[in-house]
């Protein structure tokens, strides 16, 4: 089955199912500072899986675009990617555990939409802890659809329970809206590699069973201090993967020797390039192949999406999957990387463009600046193997310090300990190197702590303020001035914009006079549901580079503000309390960043 009818058949399924459709989100999540990207179907989701109301109703589903970074060093066998796509349904406090399970069968196994044989599916449950009890109710459940098939499902063979590092979802951050889950997955009669374990299970690692489903009921919030508390309303979040449904599909019909993602539409057209350019076979060398195949992809939509090559954050994250791929290029002896690199890009915004259209619409800007890192590593490569070469001993602390400066992976700095014949030993040295990384990483995420998804008080006036914020820039700057991006702390907002110049003393003044201003009016907030044409018919902004659905919320503050937001916000502009900015600077061509607080 070829991906957009894939896409298109579960859309379908739940528009019969009286759900609505809503756009994918960009990778960048709005207003959220608790995680770097869009790392599941759910998370632009979270204010409605806590409570507020959506535009389009209770049911939604979606085609999403997700990336995440977790298992990076995973990336390179045919299960992980760093970008992938997530097909989800949700239910916001309507249905519950008996549709989902019901409707997720009826999907897989129906002549009409998948087709997948039930004796092959397997499904594994949450199995208790001290924060909720076994789901003795999904069990049942499963049960009950098996045997309308004429299936026995008994548990221990046909249904398994693990625990929460198995079924367990959520939350998207450091806190919000989780629950216990139970998965769906395929037998695809490979044979068992016993390395893995004597007997062979559902979440056996040896390749043989595939997860292809899994639905979450969303029962409790996780808060900041790690308690959980049951959530006003029971919601369904469920996820598909796109890649490996795809996969599975064309394996079950003859069309691949084996379930491997690369070797279907999604990939193979990038593979074959890879092979003309190298010499080199990707079933010889599938862990390069798989790592420069995803790398670039994951850079290609991140670009897509506004993020740019930098030394920290998100820019940081796309800095390092591109350094990989140029370095998996180099391994497989390719002499024009940066040419490669191109031919590469290019093809993956031909695959997904029909579908996902800001990939033509950036594609030059995309092009432009893949060309420009590689250039710079180039130069940072030559400077790390300086530093490599007149270092007195290469281990794990040596590599950490070139990853961290230079960029340069960890494999190198291996291969190149190798060649100088030091004595070490490779699981110590990997052992350094991930000790620095992950002190590196405590700190990261220590930048992130808090979040709008808390729903707290102080954060919820700076969410009201960036619109203030928003409309004073377009008054004093000029109309062509939109939102590019925006984060917010319980400390305080950063909002991201399009200006070509440093604002002056002057600028910043009556900006923060304009903002003060309408606070001190004590402005009532409304919000009114609408159609999207109509508010932007309206003159309501939406700049934030997303998708919107049908019908979307829009926020006016009289006749200051008008905007297309998701929420939540304060009622009365005077519980914002003062505005102040704190700093502007640049962040890439043509834009520029303010930070402010307010008390």
């Amino acid at each position: 089955m070829k991906a957009q009818e894939l896409r298109n058949k579960f859309i379908k399924f739940f528009l019969t199912k009286k759900h609505k459709q809503i756009p994918s989100a960009s990778l960048i999540p709005e207003n959220d500072p608790t995680v770097l990207f869009t790392t599941a179907g759910m998370h632009p989701l979270v204010p409605y899986l806590m409570g507020q109301s959506h535009p389009l109703g209770k049911r939604l589903c979606s085609v999403q675009k997700c990336l995440r970074t977790d298992d990076i060093d995973e990336v390179g066998d045919r299960r992980h990617f760093t970008f992938f796509e997530m097909l989800g349904n949700w239910s916001l406090g309507d249905y519950f555990k008996k549709e989902a399970i019901a409707w997720s069968f009826e999907f897989l196994t129906n002549k009409k939409w998948l087709g997948l044989d039930p004796q092959r599916i397997y499904i594994s449950v949450f199995k208790g802890d001290q924060t909720a009890p076994m789901d003795k109710e999904s069990i049942r459940l499963w049960q009950l659809v098996f045997k309308k098939v004429g299936i026995k499902a008994k548990l221990g063979e046909r249904i398994f329970t693990y625990g929460k590092k198995e079924n367990w979802w959520g939350p998207a951050g450091q806190s919000g809206p989780c629950g216990p889950d139970t998965e769906m997955f395929y037998d695809t009669g490979l044979p068992h590699d016993k390395k893995f374990g004597k007997f062979c299970h559902p979440n056996c690692q040896c390749g043989r069973f595939i997860e292809i489903w899994n639905d979450v009921f969303m029962e409790f919030n996780k808060k900041t201090d790690g308690n959980f508390e049951t959530l006003k309303q029971k919601n369904v979040d469920t996820g598909l993967g796109l890649e490996r449904a795809v996969a599975l599909t064309e394996f079950i019909a003859g069309r691949i020797e084996e379930p491997d993602p690369f070797l279907t539409e999604l990939f193979n057209s990038m593979i074959r390039i890879i092979e003309l350019l190298s010499g080199k076979e990707y079933r010889k060398q599938q862990r390069e192949f798989r790592i420069i195949t995803d790398h670039l992809r994951a850079s290609v939509f991140l670009l897509a999406d506004g993020v740019e090559p930098s030394n920290k954050d998100r820019g940081y994250v796309l800095r390092r999957l591109i350094r990989r791929a140029i370095f998996k290029l180099s391994q497989l002896q390719i002499k024009n990387i940066s040419e490669a690199s191109l031919e590469i890009s290019k093809e993956i915004i031909k695959v997904y463009q029909p579908f996902y259209k800001e990939l033509m619409l950036n594609s030059p800007k995309i092009l432009e600046l893949i060309v420009r890192e590689i250039n710079k590593f180039t130069e940072a490569l030559k400077n790390g193997m300086k530093y490599l070469d007149k270092a007195k001993v290469i281990n794990g602390k040596t590599a950490f310090f070139v990853f961290e400066t230079y960029g340069i992976p960890l494999d190198l700095s291996l291969e190149l300990a190798i060649k100088r014949g030091e004595k070490f030993n490779k699981e110590e040295f990997e052992r350094q190197f991930k000790k620095h990384q992950a002190l590196s990483r405590k700190g990261a995420q220590q930048k992130f702590a808090g979040g709008l998804q808390d729903h707290s008080e102080q954060t919820t006036k700076l969410h009201t303020a960036t619109h203030l914020l928003h409309a004073a820039l377009r008054k004093v700057l000029g109309e062509e001035v939109h939102q590019v991006g925006s984060n917010i702390t319980a400390e305080r907002l950063r909002f991201d914009f399009t200006y070509p110049n440093k604002l002056t003393v002057d600028q910043l003044s009556q900006i923060e006079k304009l903002v003060n201003k309408i606070i001190k009016k004590n402005i009532k907030v409304e919000c009114q549901t609408m159609l999207l044409k109509e508010a932007l018919k309206a003159g309501a902004l939406a700049f934030f580079g997303q998708k919107y659905p049908e019908k979307v919320k829009v926020y006016k503050i009289d006749s200051f503000s008008l905007e297309v937001c998701g929420g939540p916000h304060v009622d009365f502009t005077g519980k914002i309390g003062s505005f102040k900015i704190i700093k502007e600077e640049a962040v890439g061509t043509g834009k520029r960043r303010l930070y402010a607080k307010t008390s």
